[in-house]
């Protein structure tokens, strides 16, 4: 079904109504902003989804606490350059004053806001340059605030990432938006990568909660880099009801809408950050058809866009699809393999798991894009899924072998 959404080609944080953003430079980077903040001028109904590492950071632990209060934010303060995890008592009480600071800024309650950091692991805050940022940092409510935002929290992301929709419900104008960061340590459930989405929306706790982490799974956990999951990973979605539309649920008759425009601003944001992997050049979009159901091909589309040899193919312009069939072999799913289709581009490389005659210049050509697709049908039930990644270069291993240096 089609709806009447426009994409917003300035998209962000700011784009919803009530909400501002801001990013400073205090001196945990050398010359980059590395403090910021998004601020709503009413307190707004929170969702969130947060990493599964067993090590999970002390801002990850700090927010989980103020969402699950009253399912309510207002503010989100942000550093990067330090992770602040595996940091013990310190790194929690470190994490504690960063959202007092902040909540004593706007005279708020202490659980309405979020804290989030991102940079090296087991390394201490400098709280007194964060004290600093949280002082200094000024929330505007446009795209030069949403840009120094985006900025602040970026660690070794090349570009900013940000997007956002508008559309209108219950006649009114209704706006989602969003940024994120992430280019290494990237493999959902979550990843290195903070997530920060706005909406005007005016919507209903519990059914947000559940859209958003129905979303995730189609969305950011269905982007990978380089196979490692971090200690920090979180996205965080706030609904400030400016909009004055009426209460959306699940039995709205316009829930639709708002759900598409949620599930494309998660989808942006997650395919920004594959294509943006550290080293990367091109970006790659596996999608499985045929599957058993949508949970085994969402397995097998990870599996494949998350292989090496998959990845180290496509950046050396090898059209060696036989990587493709090895990596689906070994995922979890249930696979026969006598009719597969493999499909590289518009060229057939396997149809029916009987090899097909293809032109392996035109092949290589098409490797050489911006960004490859892949298809792949198993011809076993209804399932789909889509998952997104990028190829594997020399420039990965540089980046990381470098990283605290």
């Amino acid at each position: 079904m089609k709806y009447n959404i426009k994409h917003l080609k300035e998209g962000s944080v700011t784009s919803a109504k009530g909400f501002m953003a801001d990013g400073v430079h205090v001196g945990l980077r050398y010359n980059k902003k590395d403090v910021g903040m998004i601020y709503s001028e009413v307190p707004a109904v929170a969702a969130a989804v947060y990493t599964l590492n067993k090590f999970i950071a002390a801002p990850n632990i700090v927010t989980k606490e103020s969402v699950n209060t009253e399912r309510t934010l207002q503010a989100v303060v942000v550093n990067s350059a330090c992770a602040n995890a595996c940091t013990g008592k310190r790194g929690m009480d470190d994490a504690v004053i960063m959202r007092r600071l902040a909540a004593e800024k706007y005279e708020i309650p202490e659980h309405y806001v979020g804290v989030a950091s991102t940079g090296v692991i087991g390394e201490f805050l400098n709280m007194e340059k964060i004290a600093k940022g949280i002082r200094e940092v000024s929330p505007e409510a446009s795209v030069e605030g949403a840009k120094s935002f985006e900025r602040a929290i970026m660690t070794t992301d090349l570009i900013e990432k940000f997007t956002g929709y508008e559309a209108e419900i219950d006649g009114v104008k209704v706006t989602i938006g969003g940024c994120c960061k992430g280019s290494g340590m990237i493999h959902p459930n979550m990843a290195t990568m903070l997530g920060f989405i706005t909406t005007d929306a005016n919507v209903d706790k519990e059914a947000l909660q559940r859209a958003f982490s129905k979303i995730t799974d189609i969305s950011f956990n269905q982007i990978t880099v380089d196979g490692e999951t971090s200690t920090n990973d979180m996205v965080l979605l706030m609904a400030n009801g400016m909009a004055g539309n009426n209460l959306l649920s699940e039995d709205h008759p316009q829930w639709d809408v708002f759900y598409t425009m949620l599930r494309k601003t998660s989808e942006d944001l997650a395919k920004s950050i594959a294509q943006d992997g550290e080293g990367a050049t091109k970006l790659i979009e596996v999608k499985v058809k045929g599957a058993m159901n949508d949970a085994d091909a969402r397995a097998i589309s990870k599996k494949i866009v998350g292989s090496s040899l998959v990845k180290t193919a496509v950046y050396g312009n090898d059209a060696n699809w036989g990587r493709i069939v090895s990596a689906a072999g070994h995922s979890t799913a249930e696979i026969d393999p006598s009719k597969v289709d493999v499909i590289l581009g518009d060229q057939y490389m396997l149809k029916n798991s009987e090899v097909q005659p293809f032109d392996e210049e035109a092949a290589k050509e098409y490797l050489k894009s911006d960004t490859v697709y892949i298809e792949v049908n198993f011809h076993l039930g209804k399932g789909e899924a889509t998952a997104w990644g990028c190829d594997l270069t020399y420039k990965y291993i540089e980046i990381n072998a470098s990283y605290r240096s």
